[in-house]
């Protein structure tokens, strides 16, 4: 099953330069495209700078786990294992887990769970990368998908830590921000949405 889907989809590659252009485009440009959309979410207001910085957290402890797993289990890439088309070079390295797949969808989630246009743009992006890296024989599809799932599940646990954990976290967030210069005026609350209990909501006090 899983490779007839990859088959599936790496077949359309080499037929269509215009979207071979694309799917490698998406494949190595996404990740400005998240610095971007990041930059904008730091200089629009304070509230934003917290939810970055919390996805950042989210983001790190993907990252271990992605490392983690690596240590213990290897499957390698398709085009390793199969005759496929190969459009771009890629690293011989694991398959699964994807790190860029991990931390794509762990930052996705993280500021989704807080922030719905935002995350709800970084997300569609996370699904075309993974389109892409299929198209481009470098992944699985059940690699990505596990990827995916490992980012999500971090962002998830993340966002439902205890109380007092969440208070260090905001604590420490929250010192982070006031080092890069934001005024001592401004002040920050958070509190639990009142029906998702994994969500919290962020609001903005100006005083």
């Amino acid at each position: 099953m899983n490779y007839k889907m990859f088959r599936a989809i790496n077949r359309l590659a080499g037929r269509n330069s215009t979207l071979d252009t694309f799917m490698i485009f998406i494949s190595q440009k996404t990740r400005f495209l998240y610095i971007f959309l990041l930059a904008l979410m730091w200089f629009r207001n304070n509230s934003y700078k917290k939810i970055i910085l919390f996805a950042g957290v989210s983001v790190g402890f993907a990252l271990f786990i992605n490392r983690f797993t690596q240590l213990f289990y290897f499957k390698p890439h398709p085009f390793v294992t199969h005759r496929v088309r190969i459009l771009i070079p890629s690293q011989n390295n694991s398959s699964f887990p994807s790190k860029h797949k991990v931390l794509a969808f762990a930052l996705a989630t993280s500021v989704l769970l807080r922030e719905r246009l935002f995350g709800s743009i970084m997300r569609f992006l996370a699904i075309l990368t993974v389109f892409s890296r299929i198209w481009l024989s470098h992944h699985y599809p059940f690699d990505i998908i596990g990827s995916a799932f490992i980012g999500i599940l971090t962002s998830i646990a993340i966002g439902n830590i205890g109380n007092n954990t969440y208070n260090i976290f905001n604590s420490f967030v929250t010192w982070i921000i006031n080092v890069f210069g934001i005024q001592k005026s401004d002040s920050f609350h958070i509190k639990k949405d009142r029906f998702p209990s994994s969500y919290f909501q962020l609001h903005y006090i100006k005083n």
